[in-house]
């Protein structure tokens, strides 16, 4: 049995048990990860469409929790983003594959959503613009191409950097990051595997660790929530910090099609005791319902 024990653990790769999950260990990588991990569930071109459904919702269920125990960590990271913002600077998503679509989506609804310009919040991708629409093969693996994109964005030291990798070993993301801390440029991540290599390169790392997919290696499905999620937490957080919520309300909100036009005039209705016909008429004056509440007599 002592020889046993002596050649498990010479092994590079090991299996343990984390919060119910068996998770692999890289002794030589220092870390777990989950998200490699074989699914939970088998044979699962066997199932009815009902058992699919069910069994995905109930994976999906799990996330939350998750998300829940990295609060701590979540707010760290956006005091810090909060603070930036606050003095002249900007914020960047990095990511590949699934990852640098979330930040890109996050990013791109900033402005419709809070009036912010379209600077203020920025998602790079591996690969570029395209890698939006359709994947772009081995960009992820570039250990340099992450820093120039950030170059061609004149990123500065007033500015602060949020890599996104559901495993936390994308090569792309992580070159980047490690170019900001040598620049000072302060760093923060979102990663799916505790421990790994991206986590301990950033300097405000937010880690969800969601267990293996439904579908062995799928992290679009769970991982991709928890990171969707986060990043709702992080950029609305930020803007209600950044005084651009108003109770609960959307006032710098741009009125860029009917039904904002009409959420607006609705927010004026109640906000300042007028009718709909009034209502309209100062945002047609102001152009926002904050100029409009600001400048009503």
């Amino acid at each position: 049995m002592h020889s046993f024990f002596l050649d498990l653990i010479n092994f590079s790769l090991i299996y343990i048990y984390i919060y119910g999950y068996k998770v692999m260990f890289n002794k030589s990588m220092g870390y777990t990860k989950t998200t490699e991990l074989g699914s939970n569930y088998n044979h699962l071109e066997k199932m009815s469409t009902s058992e699919l459904l069910t069994y995905i919702n109930n994976e999906d269920k799990t996330v939350a929790f998750s998300v829940e125990k990295a609060i701590p960590q979540i707010k760290l990271l956006s005091k810090i983003i909060v603070k930036k913002l606050t003095n002249g600077g900007r914020l960047f998503y990095i990511g590949a594959g699934t990852s640098g679509r979330l930040g890109i989506l996050d990013a791109s609804e900033c402005p419709p959503t809070f009036g912010v310009s379209h600077e203020l919040v920025n998602g790079l991708i591996a690969g570029g613009d395209t890698a939006i629409r359709k994947a772009v093969e081995f960009a992820e693996d570039s250990k340099t191409q992450g820093w120039k994109d950030l170059l061609d964005q004149q990123i500065s030291t007033k500015d602060i950097v949020v890599g996104i990798a559901a495993s936390g070993t994308t090569p792309y993301v992580i070159s980047a990051l490690e170019m900001c801390n040598k620049n000072e440029i302060i760093t923060g991540c979102i990663t799916c595997n505790k421990n790994s290599p991206l986590s301990t390169t950033a300097l405000y790392p937010i880690e969800t660790v969601v267990g293996p997919e439904f579908v062995t290696g799928s992290s679009r499905m769970k991982a991709g929530t928890a990171q969707k999620m986060v990043l709702n937490m992080i950029s609305t957080t930020t803007m209600i910090l950044l005084g651009k919520v108003k109770g609960n309300k959307m006032i710098d909100m741009q009125l860029s099609n009917d039904k904002l036009v009409n959420r607006g005039i609705m927010m004026l209705c109640k906000e300042l005791h007028i009718n709909k016909t009034k209502a309209r008429q100062l945002l047609q004056e102001y152009g926002s319902v904050r100029k409009a509440i600001k400048n009503y007599k």
